[in-house]
């Protein structure tokens, strides 16, 4: 949103529009505006809350001061959802197909939070919206987003293309220069020659290869979503609730992202 305006207003040549270019300084904003809305308007979210007696319901676990996070106000993941749509909609480019899908996903299981929060607490249900609901609603996700990574023109990876051409000296000149191109490989952090080609598992498959690469590509990022999500979700409420695992969770989403 403020992205496209202050890209307009450097076109007229406007002093400092042109700042909004950079990732840095829209980072900085979109990480400043969402710990204004964690802190100050997160506020009133958890005392409105706490006023409509919209609280936890503690399942019987066994575990130790398990009994004390009863009455904790619940549905907070609001203020969760509400600090990540919001800059991301003020300083984000909005045709960034990743952020497209993030939105898309953040949206989504947000949703899903929702209404297992509703039935836990309007419903009288303590066990929420049943596992298989959730399963389907992840894998569900997981397929849209494998499929459209696989699929869509926008994704693609930055590689060394290496051009060589016979100089007049009968010496061959090497350029080397950064190309966009479409590709099935992956990065695996902090590993040397991080990079893995999914068609390499399907290099038995002959002339299906290729249908068998986006299979394969679209059922691992199934798996990834699927327990990435569960990851948080399994241990919300039990230590504490979503806010600590979420902040783990995003700080390391963050470094990966950013660098």
């Amino acid at each position: 949103m403020l992205y496209e305006l202050f890209n307009y207003l450097d076109q007229l040549d406007v002093p400092g529009a042109g700042v909004f270019k950079y990732v840095s300084f829209r980072s900085v904003m979109a990480f400043i505006l969402a710990l204004f809305i964690s802190t100050a308007i997160g506020r009133r979210i958890i005392d409105r809350l706490r006023r409509l007696q919209i609280g936890e319901t503690v399942r019987e676990l066994g575990l130790e001061g398990q009994l004390s996070k009863k009455g904790t106000p619940t549905m907070g993941g609001i203020i969760i959802i509400i600090a990540i749509i919001v800059p991301l909609l003020f300083f984000a480019r909005l045709n960034n197909i990743y952020l497209i899908l993030m939105l898309i996903t953040t949206i989504w299981l947000g949703t899903l939070g929702f209404a297992d929060d509703y039935i836990k607490v309007f419903k009288k249900d303590k066990e929420g919206l049943h596992g298989r609901f959730k399963i389907i609603a992840q894998v569900g996700l997981g397929l849209i987003v494998g499929l459209t990574l696989y699929f869509s023109p926008d994704v693609v990876i930055r590689e060394n293309m290496e051009i060589r051409r016979a100089g007049q000296d009968t010496i061959e000149e090497v350029r080397i220069h950064p190309s966009e191109v479409k590709s099935t490989k992956t990065t695996i952090p902090f590993v040397k020659n991080n990079n893995f080609d999914y068609s390499v598992l399907a290099a038995w498959a002959g002339r299906y290869k290729t249908e068998v690469t986006w299979l394969l590509f679209v059922l691992m990022t199934i798996f990834v979503v699927t327990a990435v999500s569960n990851g948080t979700n399994l241990t919300d409420g039990l230590d504490g609730l979503a806010a600590g695992s979420s902040a783990i969770v995003g700080i390391a989403l963050g470094v990966l992202a950013y660098t």
